[in-house]
């Protein structure tokens, strides 16, 4: 049990399941409760298949695209501080009249991007699948992938609950704190990249 302990772990904290429920009541604020449920759904089905893509395919593509994982840590945090920056500035992150069409296409782009990557797997979550592969080997690693995303999907599933039991102003209040943690985090994610690529770890 020793190989799967120690490869869930660093993947729960990289994954921090917790810390997504603010950013994620922020983002489906207005949304009602199908659309919040059509969201979670794409968020966790691409969360899965990059995840799996990333276990047994990660070193083939970054070397293929000549990335790195800082590379990764730059375009993440870039796309969370727009994010965070939308979601304190202009207060909604997606408010659109459902009768001018393209509801349904923010919605999938919203659960690709920021939910699915890189909130629940980001860089630090790719990192992780990668030492833990090379570390445990792909079943420790599949497996330890396996729980930490049904913990992940049952924790966005509750959060409309926990925003409910809050009331609309805590809620909304705690969105905006949420909005400049992730803006701290996103510029956090930047700097580490670019220490990365400066020092070569």
């Amino acid at each position: 049990m020793r190989p799967y302990i120690e490869s869930f772990l660093p993947l729960f904290v990289a994954i921090n399941p917790a810390g997504i429920i603010p950013i994620y009541l922020s983002v489906t604020e207005n949304l009602s409760t199908a659309e919040r449920r059509r969201l979670t759904l794409q968020a966790m089905a691409t969360a899965v298949g990059i995840a799996v893509l990333i276990l047994f395919a990660g070193q083939l593509i970054f070397s293929l695209l000549g990335i790195t994982v800082n590379d990764l840590r730059v375009g993440g945090g870039l796309i969370l501080l727009v994010l965070s920056i939308s979601n304190l500035l202009f207060g909604d992150f997606r408010r659109r009249d459902p009768t001018a069409g393209g509801e349904l296409e923010d919605l999938a782009s919203v659960g690709v991007v920021p939910i699915g990557i890189p909130l629940i797997v980001g860089p630090a979550a790719i990192t992780s699948i990668l030492v833990s592969r090379e570390a445990y080997g792909y079943l420790p690693t599949l497996a330890s992938l396996v729980i930490n995303l049904v913990l992940v999907f049952l924790t966005l599933a509750a959060s409309p609950y926990v925003g409910r039991f809050a009331g609309p102003a805590v809620s909304r209040a705690v969105a905006k704190v949420a909005s400049l943690f992730l803006a701290a985090i996103s510029v956090a994610m930047i700097r580490a990249g670019i220490l990365g690529m400066i020092t070569g770890k």
